[in-house]
Order: structure tokens, then C-alpha cells, then sequence
């Protein structure tokens, strides 16, 4: 008679345990309290876009206003101030990305004389080997612009 009840116990509590796992896995969830982690405030400074595609861009807008192309020809100069060495007597293919920049500023409408020249001597200071070609682009560019 024990072992009839001690089966018929276990029994139970299986049928029990399958009821509960059925309860579990199969009914809608119910909401669960959502743990909001405060958020990390982002400054304007972290979103910038820094990489040379997206300065080359605000420099090419004609729409940009002389703040802007400042702050953009200084970040420039902050995260890709230095030119790849030459290869010989030829310039690195990525000096044509910083004459046309050095072009577009030139020929820019809203550009003024004191940036050109800051971020040309400070171009050529991080970059002597590069001079004469900053030169000759930067007065190719100013040379272009209309009367």
C-alpha cells in the first residue's frame, strides 16, 4: 500500500511540474519591469563626424557659413594634419584630398583671408616637404576665384 500511494505522490507532482512548465512557456509573458539605465548625455563634440569625407564636405558647401569652415579646417588640422611622406618626387595620392580643400577655401565665399592663411602655415608646418605643392594649389585656388 505505500509504494501505491509513494507512486501515486509522484505521479502527482509530475502532473503538477508539466501543468507549471506549461504555465510558463506558453502564456503571454506579463509586462516586466523594464531597469532604465540613465542614458549618457552626448555632447555635440562626440557626435562630429571628424573623418576627412565629411570635413571635405562642409568645406565644399557653399552654404557654409565662416564659423564652420573654420571649425572644420581646425579639426582638419587636429585628426589629419599630416600628410603621408612623399614617394619620390611625387606627391602620396592623398594630398590630392588636401588640395582640394586647399582649393575649395580658396575660391570659398564666405572664407576669409586670416583663416586661409592660418591653415595654410600651419599645413605647411606639419608638412615641410609638402610646400611648394600647398603653395602652388593654394594660388591656383585664389588665382580661380572671379573679380
Amino acid at each position: 500500500m505505500e509504494i501505491m500511494l509513494l507512486a501515486k505522490s509522484i505521479a502527482g507532482l509530475v502532473f503538477l511540474l508539466g501543468i507549471l512548465m506549461f504555465l510558463l512557456l506558453y502564456i503571454p509573458k506579463s509586462k516586466k519591469k523594464r531597469i532604465y539605465k540613465p542614458k549618457k548625455e552626448v555632447t555635440p563634440k562626440e557626435k562630429e563626424d571628424t573623418s576627412l569625407v565629411a570635413l571635405r564636405k562642409i568645406i565644399r558647401n557653399t552654404h557654409s557659413t565662416t564659423q564652420e569652415l573654420k571649425d572644420a579646417l581646425a579639426l582638419v588640422l587636429k585628426y589629419h594634419g599630416d600628410i603621408h611622406p612623399k614617394l619620390g618626387l611625387r606627391t602620396h595620392p592623398d594630398f590630392d584630398a588636401y588640395a582640394e580643400i586647399l582649393f575649395t577655401i580658396a575660391r570659398h565665399k564666405n572664407i576669409n583671408k586670416d583663416i586661409i592663411i592660418a591653415f595654410d602655415q600651419e599645413l605647411e608646418k606639419r608638412n615641410p616637404a609638402y610646400k611648394k605643392e600647398i603653395y602652388e594649389t593654394l594660388m591656383k585656388g585664389l588665382n580661380s576665384r572671379g573679380m
